[in-house]
């Protein structure tokens, strides 16, 4: 049954027009009246509702059943990634919300060869949220991760945050792993630095703000390998129920 995100309210019972992006793809994927589809708006749970009226131009649905069904992870892990090159970072935005991520914190570090400027920023915005919808209309969940603005490093690390940091780096002497099989499942933030790493200036940053420095083993992982690995790691090691 197909999954669309519609961020309007949903009633039980109801009759309701389609969003114009959502209904464009009901018709481009040739969908007849009394076909059902499931709908959530992000507040938690997602309806069954079956198409009403199809029309050129709209389409409405009748909402039939509500299901509370949840597939969140019952702690808040946050990926704060340097921006990587190209569109390596759309790919770590969509298997990140597929592995249960939270929020995702793009970051401007030293090393990183991106450099956007607010005009490109607020356009990127606009293209990553739609890569965390299409990631969660396909893996199940029920609600969006956040989607923060880029911001710099260091401006980051003098947010105030309840949850424990971890920077992700080959020079941590324990491994994410280890770490985790000693300690109770807890909201973190997974710090992951850009192609080349983060300087040696920035882990000692990161750390006088309280980030424990963590490795992922032996080998040397890429940027949009590391943050990945490590939520699976934590999902391994914590579990998910």
């Amino acid at each position: 049954m197909p999954r669309f995100y519609c961020p309007i309210p949903l009633t039980l019972g109801l009759t309701v027009r389609l969003p114009d992006h959502v209904a464009h793809h009901v018709q481009v994927l040739r969908m007849q009246q009394g076909d059902l589809v499931t709908l959530f708006n992000g507040e938690g749970g997602e309806y069954t509702a079956s198409l009403s009226l199809i029309e050129k131009k709209s389409v409405s649905v009748l909402l039939k059943a509500f299901s509370p069904r949840e597939v969140e992870l019952p702690y808040a892990i946050t990926l704060a990634q340097a921006l990587p090159e190209g569109s390596k970072l759309d790919w770590i935005i969509e298997k990140s919300v597929e592995l249960g991520v939270t929020a995702i914190q793009p970051l401007s570090a030293q090393r990183c060869v991106v450099r956007l400027d607010p005009e490109r920023a607020g356009k990127k915005q606009i293209h990553w949220q739609g890569v965390i919808v299409a990631a969660a209309e396909q893996s199940g969940r029920n609600r969006l991760p956040l989607m923060a603005p880029p911001t710099s490093l260091a401006d980051w690390l003098g947010q105030q945050d309840l949850h424990k940091r971890v920077l992700l780096s080959p020079r941590g002497e324990q491994s994410l792993s280890d770490w985790a099989r000693h300690q109770p499942a807890q909201p973190l933030a997974l710090l992951v630095g850009p192609e080349g790493g983060f300087t040696e200036t920035e882990e000692k940053l990161a750390c006088s703000h309280g980030a424990m420095m963590l490795s992922m083993g032996p080998r040397v992982l890429r940027t949009e390998t590391a943050g990945l690995a490590a939520l699976a790691a934590l999902n391994a090691i914590w579990g998910e129920m």
